[in-house]
């Protein structure tokens, strides 16, 4: 009503933030009390059922109750007008209760015997009690169901590829976004939202960069609109404000204000020295080497020059790692991917050095496997190769403790290996079972503490044997930071071994349906 709805005329409504008025809570049981029971009424077949019977009743005791006292006080000789308006207050009520298209000024002006009449002409008819048509209406529900997504907590992530986070946001599916329902809402509810989803992926890297480019371009018509200045602005800049303003689980927000940060406040200066020398051109770029935000007031010779010092937010934080530190991890990292290329055929997706954090660290990023036997002893291998690497490199007594989680996901492939999926001819059973049908999993403790030993030893024989592409491979990461797939498939290359590149999105998986149909 409020917002000019009516009655079976066609509409169209956005319920935001739905996540928020959840009836299941976070262990699945049905909320005791829910709001908003009507919205779900509203929901199941467009109709809402009128809760104005007792208003009904009520409005009309009200003003019975009203005629009598007035009638019995006129009798007693006071002064009472029995034809006066009702007013605003009650005719809004009125109007609500009974659905009128009357306007307020009327509706106020009707005496209360003409109210009365009005009531028990909508008592006989009875449509003020019909349910209210909302079946034309076009419901669009929205909201944030991070469960779907299992990346969405990574929010302080400004290292990783936003087209990894984009290629991981393209597999949701419809299911995925129904499972995540079922966390937050009864079955009966989910079923109500229908099957129709947009499901909103995360921005690719070319998406934020045509972002930072229009941004420029909106600075760009400030000044000219504004002062009357041509200002251009070099591809640096961009780049620089990619580096410090992207975060992509974040969206765009993080980018407009570190446009605001690094262009904008730097801006001010140059745009007053051009209005104070009579200059109608400025140009602004960057100069990664020596840390330089330059301004350039006018053109040709009379040109004069602005340059600040000044390195990016996040750029500082990865220049506080220790080189020392970064060398390490570039070792590191660098063991993880050419395990990864030896054993699985693939160059990583992504390898980092140097992350935007008060301590040095990075990653290696992999593709999506799809897990048989084999590869699972391949994943092991590559979780465990990082730590190996620091061994064959720097020697057991310098390897450092950044193994830890490594060797917690090896450890926890090992045992389902044996546990869960029985891969180990000697342990058959799903040692995973719980309650009636759990087993005394430490009969299988030995064998784990083999495989692994057993895989530490081979995966060190394969670095030992390909070292010299451990040290070139570290020395460039350590020296770039970051390195992409190309520069790592380049070096791979110059030492002779071939692994493909692959695009984000891409399941490494065994050719089941081309063996199948040569087999047939």
């Amino acid at each position: 009503d409020t917002n000019g709805l009516s009655d079976g005329n066609p509409g169209i409504v956005l319920f935001d933030e739905i996540q928020r008025f959840n009836t299941v809570d976070g262990d699945g049981k049905p909320m005791p009390t829910t709001k908003c029971s009507d919205f779900w009424e509203l929901l199941s077949d467009g109709r809402l059922a009128k809760r104005s019977r007792d208003d009904l009743d009520m409005m009309m005791g009200e003003y019975l109750y009203w005629v009598r006292d007035a009638t019995r006080r006129k009798s007693k000789g006071e002064e009472v007008n029995l034809d006066e308006g009702v007013g605003i207050w009650e005719a809004r009520s009125m109007k609500r209760t009974l659905g009128l298209a009357d306007d307020l000024d009327t509706l106020a002006n009707l005496s209360r015997s003409q109210m009365i009449a009005r009531l028990e002409n909508a008592k006989m008819h009875k449509t003020v009690y019909e349910p209210i048509d909302h079946s034309k209406t076009l419901i669009i529900i929205s909201g944030n169901l991070d469960e779907a997504f299992s990346m969405a907590s990574m929010t302080s992530e400004a290292d990783v590829d936003a087209d990894i986070f984009h290629a991981f946001t393209e597999k949701v599916t419809v299911v995925d976004v129904k499972n995540a329902l079922s966390r937050r809402f009864k079955p009966e509810q989910v079923a109500r939202f229908g099957n129709v989803h947009l499901i909103y992926r995360s921005l690719r890297r070319v998406d934020f960069e045509e972002l930072i480019h229009r941004e420029m371009g909106r600075v760009q018509r400030t000044a000219k609109d504004h002062l009357g200045i041509t200002l251009t602005i070099g591809t640096n800049v961009e780049r620089l404000v990619y580096r410090n303003g992207v975060f992509p689980v974040q969206g765009v927000r993080p980018v407009f204000s570190s446009v605001a940060d690094i262009v904008e406040a730097n801006l001010s200066k140059l745009m007053f020295a051009a209005l104070m020398a009579g200059e109608r051109v400025v140009h602004l770029d960057y100069d990664e080497e020596k840390s330089l935000l330059g301004g350039r007031v006018g053109k040709g010779a009379k040109a004069t020059c602005h340059d600040v010092p000044y390195v990016g937010r996040l750029d500082k934080v990865r220049q506080r790692n220790v080189d020392d530190v970064v060398a390490n991890v570039a070792i590191h990292e660098s063991g993880h991917a050419i395990a990864y290329a030896l054993l699985l055929g693939l160059v990583p997706l992504q390898l980092t050095a140097k992350v935007a954090s008060s301590y040095a660290a990075g990653f290696t990023f992999p593709h999506d496997i799809h897990e048989t036997r084999g590869n699972l002893v391949h994943k092991i291998k590559v979780l465990l190769a990082g730590g190996v690497a620091e061994e064959v490199v720097f020697g057991k007594e310098h390897a450092t403790v950044g193994r830890s989680h490594d060797r917690e996901q090896a450890t926890q492939l090992t045992i389902d290996f044996i546990r869960r999926y029985a891969f180990d001819a000697e342990f058959q059973a799903n040692y995973a079972l719980e309650f009636a049908y759990s087993m005394d999993k430490t009969v299988t403790d030995a064998d784990v503490e083999k495989m692994i030993a057993r895989l530490v030893a081979e995966t060190h024989e394969l670095l030992v044997k390909h070292q010299s592409l451990l040290v070139a491979l570290g020395s460039r990461l350590r020296a770039a930071g970051h390195l992409e797939a190309l520069e790592v498939a380049d070096i791979l290359s110059e030492h002779g071994i071939r692994a493909e590149t692959r695009p984000e999105a891409y399941l490494h998986v065994h050719p089941y349906a081309a063996e199948l149909a040569s087999g047939a």
